[in-house]
């Protein structure tokens, strides 16, 4: 996720560190252009969220300096934060998973970082390290910003590479094709590129960052903007896709998946947490019927993990609730009903084919998908 109760000071653009020690290579930071915003409650006030990056990338070429290699990176994510989601999406739909491994932070966090709790002795196996904040200090020991997923790691080194969220997943569709599964879709199609860079734009600032304007609004002027700016959106959205599949014609793209791990956790989560309640996402036809339609293709809905996403925003949001407490609901087996979005035409891969099975090791716990309502227990929980 992008903010935590130490992170949410940072909402500036920052500056670059001066120099990083020796021994470690320098940060290159940048700023996503965003005028939307998450962070904690802070009274009276809107938010904007602390968009910098560290914005290496790995190419095929290698001209960045990270040169696409399999084996050599791992893809630190956390199943609840919808950022995070995404890059798991996109490299099981690809089929990278051979090409760089990934590790799972568990779903709560405190000041410092997220942590490996989920892993036997609270260790990462391949890196070694309890924190996730190890590998940001492995690049720099003197990091400024927040302490991100996803994340790229270097393997040899421990190092992050990249925790710019945004082009990590375009990278995995345009720089690591010579490892991508026979039958892959083509996520960013080079002749929609144009259109999708625009949907793509508003779905972020509108829907995916105006779920958290909501949540985080410090005064009611502030939250009665974001919630008339985000339904704003969702209708804009209901009306797109009641006479399309998916939200660039009859197959799935990036688009489709920036979208669907916002939907994932609206009625779970934002409805009641953030207070986005006009209405539940199941009362909206359309989005409903595709959302369902995503969940239900291979790469969505199994690497979902509900009650992963209720526990963070509930524990974690203290401001919004204290108590901690986590609710049961909502029924999520309703994920699995029916969609009839196929009398729309086309197909999730097109002339390609859904990814197989997902890796050993990295499913999500049958209790946790639909219908699933378990979480841990108090004493389990490290945050």
């Amino acid at each position: 996720m992008l903010w935590s109760a130490s992170w949410a000071e940072h909402e500036d653009a920052g500056s670059p560190p001066s120099g990083a020690r020796p021994g470690t290579r320098s940060v290159s930071l940048d700023r996503v252009s965003d005028d939307s915003g998450s962070g904690y409650v802070t009274s009276g006030q809107e938010y904007s969220r602390d968009t910098t990056y560290i914005t290496d990338r790995i190419t095929a070429d290698g001209s960045s300096g990270w040169p696409v290699e399999p084996g050599r990176y791992r893809l630190v994510i956390a199943r609840a934060c919808p950022w995070a989601n995404r890059a798991a999406i996109v490299r099981r739909l690809l089929g990278l998973e051979k090409a760089f491994s990934m590790g799972i932070c568990g779903p709560t966090h405190d000041e410092r970082s997220w942590t490996f709790d989920l892993d036997p002795g609270g260790r990462d196996p391949v890196l070694g390290y309890e924190r996730l904040q190890e590998a940001f200090l492995a690049r720099d020991p003197e990091y400024p910003r927040g302490i991100t997923v996803p994340a790229m790691v270097d393997v040899p080194t421990k190092a992050v590479v990249t925790n710019d969220f945004m082009q990590m997943t375009l990278d995995f569709s345009t720089q690591w094709t010579a490892y991508h599964r026979d039958g892959a879709p083509d996520l960013y199609p080079e002749h929609l590129r144009d259109e999708m860079d625009e949907v793509m734009q508003r779905v972020y600032t509108e829907v995916n960052n105006g779920v958290y304007r909501c949540g985080f609004a410090g005064s009611q002027r502030a939250y009665d903007r974001a919630h008339d700016r985000l339904w704003t959106a969702l209708d804009w959205l209901e009306e797109r896709l009641a006479t399309r599949r998916f939200l660039m014609g009859d197959t799935i793209t990036e688009a489709d998946v920036r979208l669907f791990t916002t939907l994932a956790r609206f009625d779970a989560v934002y409805h009641g947490h953030f207070k986005c309640n006009r209405q539940k996402l199941s009362e909206m036809p359309a989005l409903w019927g595709y959302a369902r339609d995503l969940f239900q293709t291979p790469g969505f809905g199994d690497t979902t993990d509900f009650p992963q996403i209720k526990e963070h925003y509930y524990v974690v949001h203290a401001d919004i609730n204290p108590t901690q407490i986590i609710p049961m609901g909502p029924d999520t087996s309703n994920w699995l009903t029916p969609h009839g979005r196929e009398e729309l035409g086309g197909s999730p891969f097109g002339e390609g084919t859904a990814p197989g099975p997902v890796a050993p090791g990295e499913e999500v716990p049958a209790d946790h998908g639909p219908g699933g309502i378990g979480h841990r227990p108090d004493e389990e929980r490290r945050h």
